[in-house]
């Protein structure tokens, strides 16, 4: 046995193997509350309805091997949480400001903590929706406190990014979710100024005359305004809970190479321009923990190849701090292109092969047991076997752990499998559970760190929880370690092996 419950000391173990392993991979899929698209299914719902359909994706997200569930939990300039600062989304009860009766948030935190996943909350920064929308805004919406705050484009209201007062407002909102919530990251799509839309502009005249001063060019001074408001939100959440990381999933074209000789060999819209969105920036200046561009297309289109833009973003984050991973999109399986069990696996057999691109979410949950239900199924089978720890948090990969060795292991077996229970640890984040070769077990108990690190793999990890019990309900033989995994995802030392059968 190796370490003690509790302890900072690593010992020869998991931690000392580092983070530059199969065993570490996002699995994510978007579940997204606007329009009611994933969850819930429908607005008013009661409180019970609403908690046993998250219960169910909660369990759908397990079952189908993912480890991250991005939760919408700011769709239009309102909360899925309880919140002092901002009115309860229509999309719960169907009617802005209504209380659902329960805390949302912190409900599907709680399960996705048991259950082994990590949950991001994601915040839509200046949505305050559609011309509807606006007509039955809550009385204690921000927009009607503060009506310059927003602007009216393409039939829709947005916050103004130019206006310091609204990104100080933001901030806060989004800052009142990290000190409260037992979150694991924050996260942001892709709508910073809005899409274009033909005829129209975008009519920030105000905040341009009274903040630009400095710019010569409005394009320039609005990316400057998502970048102060993109370093603002880094630097608070890692002042606060460097444990949380940060990421955003833009549009899947930075820029093409036709507008900039470095940008991809694409022909489409650019998020530079259009959402003045500068992903290389945050990059380079490492705003972010992660991005997820949004690459929507299949390979061989000609004006955004999947192939191009894969290799371009990871050229992108090579030599960073910057974790990349895909945006895929399980909504268009069933489409030309995007036909048969292989739709999603094309674009996985390119990406997976490439240094630098450490997983995949998905768009949208639903789709994932739908219309790509078959497909994802075939990237189950041939990339998801088996299980995956959660990235990092902005450790260093050979981080000393917060927790020690799992203690008090027990394992029954039965004719419906194997019963494992153990110890909790207070410093303990997840339980990774691995079932390794009967003769292995001795290279737990006393090999070195090379043996130990070859023994628990990502073939010989079974999963994750956030219990402190497993149940095993294959017919397989062999003994089982548990070890535990900090805040940060950091995994403990390995304790000892248990063989039901001795």
């Amino acid at each position: 046995m190796v370490g003690a419950t509790g302890s900072a000391d690593p010992g020869p173990g998991a931690a000392l193997c580092g983070a530059a392993d199969d065993k570490r991979q996002m699995r994510g899929a978007w579940l997204t509350t606007v329009g009611n698209i994933d969850w819930p299914s429908e607005p008013g719902l009661s409180a019970d309805e609403q908690r046993a359909e998250l219960d169910a994706r909660l369990d759908e997200a397990a079952d189908l091997g993912l480890n991250t569930v991005f939760l919408h939990v700011r769709p239009t300039t309102d909360a899925v949480y309880a919140s002092d600062l901002e009115p309860w989304s229509r999309y719960l009860t169907g009617e802005q400001g209504g209380d659902p009766g329960y805390d949302p948030l912190e409900y599907a935190v709680a399960g996705a903590h048991e259950r082994g996943l990590e949950l991001h909350a994601w915040f839509n920064p200046y949505r305050v929706g559609v011309s509807s929308d606006l007509e039955t805004l809550a009385d204690d919406h921000p927009v009607n406190e503060h009506p310059d705050w927003m602007i009216r484009y393409g039939g829709e209201g947005f916050l103004d990014p130019g206006n310091p007062e609204v990104r100080a407002w933001v901030t806060d909102v989004i800052m009142d979710v990290v000190e409260r919530y037992d979150i694991d990251g924050v996260h942001f799509d892709d709508f910073f100024y809005p899409y274009p839309k033909d005829g129209e502009e975008f009519d920030d005249d105000a905040s341009w005359e009274a903040h630009g001063g400095d710019f010569d060019d409005r394009d320039d001074w609005r990316r400057d305004n998502v970048n102060r408001f993109v370093a603002g939100i880094h630097e608070r959440v890692e002042e606060t809970a460097p444990w949380v990381r940060f990421g955003i999933s833009p549009f899947g074209i930075w820029r093409n190479d036709g507008s900039d000789p470095t940008g991809s060999a694409t022909e489409g819209l650019e998020s530079y321009a259009a959402q003045h969105a500068d992903t290389r920036t945050w990059i380079r200046e490492g705003t972010i923990d992660y991005v997820v561009p949004q690459l929507y297309w299949e390979r061989g289109f000609a004006a955004a190849d999947y192939e191009v833009l894969a290799d371009w973003w990871a050229n992108e984050v090579a030599d960073t701090d910057v974790d990349l991973y895909i945006g895929q999109a399980a909504y268009r399986a069933g489409e030309p292109g995007w036909q048969g069990e292989n739709a999603l696996t094309d674009q996985l057999d390119h990406s997976s092969g490439i240094d630098g691109i450490d997983g995949d979410v998905y768009f949208s949950f639903t789709s994932l047991t739908e219309e790509a239900a078959e497909a994802f199924a075939h990237v189950r089978e041939e990339y998801y076997a088996h299980p995956a720890l959660p990235p990092l948090a902005d450790v260093p990969a050979d981080a000393d752990p917060r927790v020690g060795a799992v203690r008090g292991l027990t394992a029954t077996a039965s004719d419906e499998g194997t019963d494992l229970t153990w110890r909790a640890d207070d410093d303990a984040r997840l339980y990774a559970v691995y079932r390794i070769a009967p003769e292995h077990a001795e290279i737990i108990e006393s090999g070195g760190v090379e043996d130990v690190c070859e023994t628990l793999t990502a073939e010989t990890l079974l999963g994750v929880t956030g219990d402190t019990t497993w149940t095993d309900d294959s017919d397989a033989e062999g003994a089982y370690v548990v070890t535990a995994l900090d805040r940060d995802r950091v995994e403990g030392p390995a304790g000892e092996a248990v063989d039901p059968r001795l």
